[in-house]
């Protein structure tokens, strides 16, 4: 079986980065087989790795590829013939619910339109701890779960398959650079703690989730599956597409305050498409935006390390269900459909409350300013049926 390796995705070709290594053309991170290394080198050593490709890749400069044919015959191949993997070993995993649009969506639905938000929740960026062993790359399956559900009108619960199976829109930042336990992270530093952003599905089985949340927070209506997409944009690439962010009142205490920064966030469009049959074309249903985010990524960081919480080179951390104020920039079929009160119907006549055995769910994101585009790539799963069969049995 091929050993992975690191890619740079260079339009519908990659530039295998370990033939590159072995030439002694980039560093010797590159010869490992996930990011994890080069991850922990650094900013000043992902910079300098991007500025050496742009000049490899560039035909007017001395150093351009295209004086070594030798190289590009042995680098470069074709995205259509290779298998993506996670593009590092993910130690730890957590999500935030940093979207104030998507809390008080969840909120309203679940508990009531008139206090939608927690008291805490304009004061820190809410998270909890995932489970990094059930990280996925776009391409695999998911299996539907099963856990506990209360059925609607029931005094006792029942197990079996999820009835209410869910997608949540997010994006997710891998952790780089290195850290001391104990030591927090400066929100006025968290950039160069940042490598880079992927695109994310937190799957979401609803019905377990409702039923498990309280008092702790999220456990097997999460736990099953979340997916990444495996190209992973650095901060350095997204720099043309800084932004400002949602206004935050009240001013969060200082630690977390955004001091003389203009543009903390990133202008990223993000769409959700699902394709219900092998023969049908994916029908978007949702465009939305990481500048909508109420709590920067930086800001999850800071928070997440600020009580000396030791970060590793390679932990995902996930910004939560990324909604707008429109109803079509919801992140969620929870949101889109009102948790199913108003199902969405699709150009074949099919409706659509929640998610269904074979049903894929697509996302794409993209960053756009004039002639500069940046792509995520995709971040794509199909669902499977469960491994446990029949109706849900007590």
């Amino acid at each position: 079986m091929p050993r992975p390796t690191i890619g740079v995705a260079i339009g519908d070709k990659i530039l295998d980065m370990r033939v590159m290594a072995e030439k002694n053309l980039v560093p010797p991170y590159f010869a490992d087989f996930y990011l994890n290394p080069f991850m922990m080198a650094g900013r000043q050593a992902w910079s300098e790795v991007r500025e050496r490709l742009q000049q490899y890749l560039s035909d007017s400069h001395p150093s351009s590829l295209s004086h070594r044919p030798d190289v590009v015959k042995e680098a470069i191949v074709e995205q259509k013939d290779v298998t993506m993997h996670l593009p590092a070993v993910i130690g730890d995993y957590t999500d935030f619910y940093a979207s104030k649009e998507h809390a008080t969506n969840v909120g309203s639905i679940w508990r009531s339109k008139e206090n939608p938000l927690l008291p805490n929740w304009v004061h820190l960026p809410v998270g909890y701890h995932g489970r990094a062993s059930t990280i996925i790359p776009s391409g695999q399956p998911v299996i539907r779960p099963c856990g506990q559900m209360l059925p609607k009108d029931a005094d006792k619960p029942v197990f079996g398959p999820s009835k209410v199976l869910d997608f949540e829109l997010e994006m997710a930042s891998f952790v780089g650079g290195e850290f001391v336990a104990g030591d927090p992270v400066p929100l006025d530093q968290a950039r160069d703690k940042i490598f880079g952003l992927v695109l994310m599905n937190d799957w979401t089985a609803r019905d377990i989730q409702k039923w498990e949340y309280q008092p702790l927070g999220p456990f097997l209506g999460k736990s099953f599956a979340t997916a990444i997409s495996p190209w992973v944009v650095t901060l350095d690439a997204l720099e043309p597409f800084r932004c400002t962010a949602p206004e935050q009142d009240p001013e969060p205490l200082p630690h977390l305050r955004h001091r003389g920064v203009d543009f903390p966030s990133y202008d990223i469009k993000l769409e959700v498409a699902v394709k219900l049959e092998a023969d049908h074309s994916p029908e978007t249903i949702c465009r939305t935006n990481l500048r909508y985010m109420y709590w920067t990524i930086f800001q999850q960081l800071t928070h997440h390390a600020s009580n000396g919480c030791l970060m590793r080179a390679g932990d995902l951390l996930g910004t939560g269900t990324i909604s707008g104020k429109e109803k079509s920039s919801f992140g969620s079929l929870l949101e889109l459909t009102w948790a199913g009160s108003e199902p969405l119907r699709f150009s074949n006549g099919q409706e659509r409350k929640f998610l269904e055995d074979g049903d894929e769910v697509v996302m794409t994101g993209y960053a756009e300013k004039g002639p500069i585009r940046v792509g995520f790539g995709e971040c794509r799963n199909v669902v499977q049926p469960s491994r446990v069969r029949g109706e849900p049995v007590v």
